[in-house]
């Protein structure tokens, strides 16, 4: 079992590297504007995060076996149109994630 000292010890170098990676932009940063190629990153991250995620979620689907990723593509799309639509991306995650929860715990398409 971790003791008390070894917990806190744990704890106080968490800490430490998450503050020293918030800090060292304003440490290098300080005196200059940052490159332009921050800028092309900030801006491109979020989608390309996203992506990854939708890429991981979709590896292990069976694509040549039945259901054949229905559940999954319909849920895409109704995530794609819901935001497309509504530009709220709360909405879009929680009605997406439920559609697919719903879609595959019903089974819906067992008939496949």
């Amino acid at each position: 079992m971790i003791g008390t000292v070894h917990l806190l010890i744990i704890i106080a170098v968490v800490a430490l590297a998450t503050f020293a990676t918030r800090v060292f932009p304003f440490i290098c940063f300080k005196s200059r504007a940052p490159p332009e190629i921050l800028s092309v990153i900030e801006k491109n991250l979020p989608p390309m995060i996203l992506l990854l995620l939708v890429i991981y979620c979709l590896k292990d689907v069976r694509w040549l076996a039945a259901p054949y990723g229905l559940p999954e593509l319909f849920s895409i799309g109704v995530v794609a149109g819901l935001h497309v639509w509504k530009r709220n991306a709360m909405l879009s995650i929680f009605v997406g994630t439920g559609l697919y929860m719903a879609l595959v715990q019903l089974d819906v398409f067992s008939f496949l």
